[in-house]
């Protein structure tokens, strides 16, 4: 009969793998060389197989024990993650709602969305920024409650998934000091001779922009191009260039940034989505986030 796993010999092992040897373990665990080599000479017996082996004058893991550290990797894990889950299973009346944020989504819109539920007085949040289509395997796994993007979940027979508007809000032009008065002469032709900063094509509305500028024969000076949102806006306000963003932004962009608005960028809209793995949405707090955003369109 083979023994029960010792937890404990295990640990040691799994410290002595990721320091790479005894003695870095020893020193980690402030114990003797001999002890911690005892108790993985333990293990070994128990698994009937080596662990390390030798590699001049070191230890190097043999298949057997790059196995033993995959898997204790992931065991160690889980117990990190063990306490965190025992308390939420114990407050009761906590609100646990876990949020997709597409990475194409402008971030200082994403505490503007989830306002309708900050007040909730027991509310635990947890933001996953990612890739849309990544965050759209893990929402149909329900790793996710809701995923908020700038685009709809697109068809696809295999993810059961279905898009609700939130809304949208126009783009407008905003502009650090240092170009203000430059970008404000004979804009919009101007961008052409100041420094612009644009989201790249990871967000859907970049597409729109493009199409803004070829409509008004403009090749804009082209400076920056970011992922991130967040990132852009630092790098603007920093005074590398001017770039647009939502108009709904405009108070939080001017007074916490120190940007200017300059003028609408016409017929350019950001669209914002919340999308989830049913029709009827069940999550109460999604059912008040679209609700919110539902009655400040109509």
């Amino acid at each position: 009969m083979q023994a029960e796993l010792n937890y404990k010999h295990l640990y040691y092992f799994w410290v002595a793998a990721k320091e790479g040897g005894m003695s870095h373990a020893a020193a980690r665990l402030g114990m003797a060389v001999q002890t911690v080599s005892a108790q993985v000479r333990l293990l070994e017996q128990s698994l009937g197989y080596a662990l390390f082996k030798p590699a001049g004058r070191g230890l190097v893991l043999t298949e057997a024990g790059q196995t033993a550290l995959q898997l204790a990797e992931q065991i160690f894990l889980l117990g990190e993650q063990l306490p965190a889950a025992v308390r939420d299973a114990a407050t009761q009346h906590a609100v646990r709602l876990v949020v997709g944020i597409s990475d194409g989504l402008p971030k200082l819109a994403v505490r503007d969305l989830l306002e309708p539920v900050m007040a909730e007085p027991h509310l635990r949040l947890m933001c996953h920024e990612g890739e849309f289509d990544d965050l759209l395997a893990d929402l149909a796994l329900h790793r996710l409650d809701v995923v908020l993007s700038d685009r709809p979940a697109p068809a696809n027979p295999n993810l059961r998934l279905y898009s609700h508007a939130m809304g949208h809000s126009p783009m407008g032009w905003f502009a650090p000091a240092n170009w203000l008065a430059a970008v404000r002469e004979d804009f919009p032709a101007s961008l052409a001779r100041v420094p612009v900063l644009l989201p790249t094509a990871h967000a859907s509305v970049r597409v729109r922009l493009d199409q803004w500028f070829e409509r008004r024969g403009i090749v804009p000076q082209l400076v920056g191009e970011f992922e991130d949102s967040a990132l852009l806006t630092t790098f603007g306000s920093s005074g590398m260039g001017v770039f647009p963003a939502p108009e709904r932004m405009r108070e939080k962009l001017e007074q916490g940034y120190g940007l200017t608005w300059i003028a609408p960028c016409d017929e350019v809209q950001e669209h914002f989505y919340a999308i989830g793995t049913a029709r009827k949405v069940q999550h109460p707090l999604v059912q008040r986030l679209l609700e919110a955003h539902l009655a400040g369109a109509s």
